[in-house]
């Protein structure tokens, strides 16, 4: 994925705002003042303008003076800002987290419990996976931000998956309707990515340890049932499950590009965009690279579901969060900005601003026209929200607790132990390896 690598920050105010329904907390008596926010810098052109733009309709009706930062994730900056304020206890109100941030931060958030529990009821449930990461001992540490949650799920060719491996994905998942994917299985995909590679397109999966490789894996990994550690802590990678996975992979590496366990998170983009690879597993991104650098690739681009494994169909889904410090000196405006950024009305706002890459949490968002109308091909990223239910969000390394599940996502040890069998190792010993690392993990 490409981002943005400016930081801007800018003081805002605005003429003009709009009603607003169902918004606790909102009463300018109470949120007048000031505070200041952190949101993510967004890669794509536009995407901070917008959500520029509502801060300012918020802070115009509201009476509050908002200042804004726009943090790049790259050099992890977005992560060292969160760790220095959370420690000086001093900073913004409001801060974008990413998936581990909230539970790692814990002890430093103010329960949303009341946002949450508002716009649950207005907007729809959330999924199991935006719950594991912001929600502790039935308090929510985090609202779901719209903007940079994704799914990365795949986005296949048309026509290279037709003509080689004899998948119609837009009659798998047709635009509009509901899948008709019962065939797409793991040995369905296994067969496709033979084939695709026989014909020197190999199908563009990477084995690195960034969060694209991890991620993949990671959602295969629980298509088998083979967790690492459980939710209560125990170390389970010894199991059958984890070993079915592992032979799986032994087999499906064959036929990835024999640079994959070098891959970064740019790499399966350049992939796409260049022509050679039959599908990948990306949020719209390459896709809205390809429009731009190579239409001929993008016309032919199709997101769909995950491949059905034994234990079910899971996509890898990774949500933003933001949060609100307890040490902020403001709470109330920024319990309201945060609620106002997730009312239907902002978040299609910053959805259509994205090109359809930023994602809702809430079950009655998943349905914006913005995936239905957009094109080349028409329809191409209808499913990519899961307007159907279709597969179980998951995040690598789940259902850990979170502590010990962002070590084994940061580490890459799914992806760690895929190569490590691939190239020899025995699946015991590999596994062996893995307890190892785990235990470790315990210690920390």
């Amino acid at each position: 994925m490409t981002h943005n690598v400016t930081r801007r920050r800018v003081t805002k105010t605005a003429l003009a705002s709009t009603a607003l329904v169902g918004m606790p907390f909102v009463h300018g008596a109470r949120a007048a003042g000031s505070i200041s926010v952190g949101f993510w810098d967004h890669w794509v052109p536009g995407a901070n303008k917008a959500t520029t733009e509502l801060v300012n309709e918020w802070a115009a009706k509201e009476k509050v003076e908002v200042k804004i930062d726009y943090i790049t994730s790259q050099g992890n900056k977005l992560l060292l800002t969160i760790a220095a304020e959370a420690q000086a206890k001093s900073g913004h109100d409001i801060i974008a987290m990413a998936t581990w941030d909230p539970a790692d931060k814990a002890d430093a958030l103010e329960p949303v419990n009341d946002i949450m529990d508002a716009l649950i009821k207005q907007n729809g449930t959330v999924n199991g996976t935006v719950e594991y990461l912001g929600k502790q001992g039935g308090k929510w540490l985090a609202v779901p931000a719209t903007v940079g949650s994704q799914i990365k799920g795949p986005c296949s060719r048309i026509d290279l998956m037709k003509k080689h491996a004899g998948i119609d994905v837009q009659a798998m998942y047709p635009a509009g309707s509901p899948p008709k994917a019962d065939d797409w299985t793991y040995d369905t995909f296994l067969k496709a990515a033979e084939a695709c590679h026989k014909a020197g397109h190999s199908i563009g999966i990477g084995l690195g340890t960034t969060s694209d490789s991890v991620d993949s894996v990671g959602a295969i990994f629980h298509g088998f049932g083979a967790d690492l550690v459980d939710a209560k802590g125990n170390i389970t990678v010894k199991s059958d499950n984890v070993r079915q996975a592992l032979d799986y992979f032994k087999r499906l590496v064959a036929f990835l590009p024999p640079d994959a366990p070098a891959w970064d998170d740019a790499s399966n983009n350049k992939w796409l965009v260049s022509g050679r690879g039959a599908m990948i597993m990306n949020p719209p991104s390459a896709w809205a690279v390809a429009k731009r650098d190579a239409p001929q690739v993008a016309e032919q681009c199709w997101t769909h579901g995950m491949a059905k494994g034994p234990k079910g169909r899971f996509g890898p889904f990774l949500p933003f969060f933001w949060g609100i410090w307890n040490f902020s000196k403001n709470k109330a405006a920024a319990k309201s900005l945060v609620t106002f950024l997730s009312q239907p009305s902002s978040v299609e706002k910053m959805v259509v601003a994205s090109g359809g890459y930023d994602l809702p949490s809430f079950s009655k968002l998943t349905t914006l026209p913005v995936w239905a109308n957009a094109e080349p091909p028409k329809g191409t990223l209808y499913h990519y929200a899961n307007p159907h239910d279709h597969q179980t969000l998951s995040i690598a390394a789940a259902p850990a607790p979170p502590k010990i599940a962002q070590q084994i996502y940061r580490q890459g040890v799914q992806t760690k132990m895929v190569v490590r069998h691939f190239q020899g190792e025995s699946a015991e010993k590999t596994i062996a390896w893995a307890a190892s690392e785990l235990e470790g993990f315990m210690r920390t």
